[in-house]
């Protein structure tokens, strides 16, 4: 008899005919998977298998344009979810309306990454009081869940850093301890396939969460901790993890999962029928070669697999865009993309213009940063590349040191990729059909701001008559240490861009396409935005997770406005 070992999770609902919907599970053996609605919508999926492990994604259809209906999951003829004692409301699917004007519908898609499911050993105990404070999804679920009227998120934008392959709690780690010498390397790291699933149990099972991702339907992309903290900073980087005995192991591991418990719920069921790779795992009583076979050789070239991916919500366009994987390392070509996924990129941001109101750039790590930041991040990419002293001298030797201990791996430590993002963003919001509002959606950072770009006047082609805003927001659950949190403050201040300029002045990085300021932030602590689309207005909020003696609590820090009540964004991005 099957048991349900994860999920489920609500991952893909459909915004073209709000008819249909995925469902994705783990079971522990093999079995036929079906969800159940009370409005009777349904599906049915045999479950495939890697490594030992049985998996389905569900394709469900038939759901009521505009409603809300519970389900449940069987497996076999047993239903597994809800379970009985369940102190959480049914698992629902809410489909959009079918509204004559579309551009009437509400979007309301909350966003942020860097989720610890327990803190890391040692150091930390996951007894007691959590150092890192209370966790904003678990404190988010209880919200919804204890209050039916409060206004549940269309989408959960998950931004990176869902695991912590390189930093484990202490129960994970006695879990490793179980099957293997955590003395021999990567030590109580993870290092194939069987860890990673570790790791999603005690992110996923967590009573609280596993209940939001039932309900809420969510869009992932993996960051850096998702496979080693700093993964693909540079080639140097690179050439060195790739001698050690355990990274092959490791990235194979690592993208395997992260196909299999993330990337797959991004598809669309039209994406999911003509994926290859789905088919091929499906076909055979195990997939594990198949899919060994694939993420060896997306490591081995990058440029084979595309993680990003477009999600449409009406007139609200999203683009995951990866920043991780797709990156071309050679020091003097050096680029957050690769050519053919800068270009995918491109043509979907600017195709059909005027078919979206609003668009969205998921990518991991921000684009603007505090300015300082920012400056230190294009000098050191010069000193990497030999702007003083040559490619191998010893500026070039420092800054490849620095960049590896100081985490100097943002959009601005490729300049190139920094200069055409910049200038695609301006291109997107310009013209007659521009959209409202385009938002960068970002984490890593371990803190919350909003930066404004402002553009020179007289730049080719005219500055934006959209409002464009960097939008970051992490952690969901995680700590940042003091020192880290003063550095971001004063890289904000007028005294740090002083010093960044120095440095630009020394790296000869020469003008900037753009100059940012920061108005709102920066905020500290385990956190989510929401940004609420109607039309064509936009508004913003900011929650943090705090602990209160009736437990968690979500405190509103920030409830803004982004357009007027026409749609109309807020000032303008010229500068005389």
């Amino acid at each position: 008899m099957a048991g349900l070992r994860l999920g489920p999770l609500l991952r893909y609902v459909d915004w073209e005919t709000a008819s249909t919907a995925t469902v994705w599970i783990e079971a522990d053996r093999p079995c036929t998977a079906e969800v159940r609605c009370a409005d009777g919508a349904s599906g049915s999926s045999p479950t495939f298998a890697v490594a030992g492990h049985h998996y389905a994604l569900i394709v469900v259809t038939g759901l009521t344009p505009g409603s809300t209906t519970a389900y449940e999951v069987l497996l076999g003829d047993r239903r597994v979810w809800p379970p009985e004692d369940s102190r959480f409301p049914p698992s629902t699917i809410t489909t959009p309306p079918l509204a004559k004007e579309p551009d009437q519908r509400t979007v309301r898609a909350a966003f942020g990454s860097c989720r610890w499911a327990a803190p890391p050993a040692p150091g930390h105990h996951s007894h007691g009081p959590d150092p890192a404070g209370p966790d904003a999804l678990d404190t988010l679920a209880a919200h919804l869940a204890d209050d039916p009227g409060a206004e549940r998120p269309d989408v959960l934008l998950l931004l990176g850093d869902q695991v912590y392959a390189d930093e484990t709690s202490q129960a994970t780690r006695l879990r490793l301890a179980a099957r293997r010498d955590l003395s021999e390397p990567p030590g109580p790291q993870v290092a194939d396939y069987e860890d990673y699933t570790c790791l999603y149990d005690e992110s996923w099972r967590d009573p609280e969460v596993r209940w939001l991702l039932s309900t809420v339907p969510s869009c992932m992309i993996f960051d850096d901790h998702d496979v080693m903290d700093d993964w693909n900073t540079s080639e140097a980087w690179l050439a060195a993890v790739r001698a050690t005995p355990w990274w092959h192991e490791r990235i194979v591991s690592g993208l395997m999962s992260y196909w299999v418990y993330q990337h797959l719920g991004n598809l669309s069921p039209a994406e999911l029928a003509a994926d290859p790779l789905y088919a091929a795992v499906r076909a055979v009583p195990d997939g594990t070669e198949a899919l060994r076979r694939f993420a060896a050789e997306s490591d081995a070239e990058p440029t084979r697999t595309r993680w990003s991916y477009r999600r449409v919500f009406g007139r609200v366009r999203l683009l995951m865009v990866d920043t991780r994987a797709a990156r071309e390392l050679d020091e003097q070509r050096r680029s957050m993309l690769d050519a053919d996924e800068a270009r995918w990129v491109r043509e979907e941001a600017l195709a059909d213009p005027g078919s979206y109101d609003h668009l969205l750039i998921g990518t991991s790590l921000p684009w603007l940063l505090p300015p300082l930041i920012h400056d230190a991040e294009q000098w050191n990419a010069a000193l990497c590349r030999g702007e003083r002293g040559g490619p191998k001298g010893r500026w070039a030797r420092f800054g490849e040191k620095l960049r590896q201990r100081s985490d100097l791996e943002h959009w601005a430590a490729f300049p190139d990729s920094f200069r055409k993002l910049t200038e695609l963003i301006r291109q997107a919001g310009r013209g007659p059909d521009a959209p409202a509002t385009v938002c960068v959606l970002s984490g890593d950072v371990h803190h919350a701001y909003i930066a404004e770009p402002v553009w020179p006047t007289g730049v080719p082609g005219g500055a934006p008559e959209a409002r464009v805003l960097q939008l970051t927001c992490s952690p969901v659950h995680n700590s940042i240490p003091g020192a880290l949190r003063a550095g971001f403050r004063f890289g904000w201040s007028r005294a740090g861009r002083r010093l960044g300029r120095l440095l630009a002045r020394h790296g000869r990085t020469g003008t900037p396409p753009v100059h940012w300021h920061r108005t709102g932030g920066p905020w500290f602590g385990n956190q989510l935005m929401t940004l609420t689309l109607h039309g064509r207005k936009a508004a913003l909020t900011l929650v943090q997770a705090t602990a209160t003696k009736k437990g968690a609590q979500l405190k509103t820090v920030l409830d803004r406005p982004l357009t007027d009540n026409h749609g109309t964004a807020f000032g303008q991005s010229t500068k005389c």
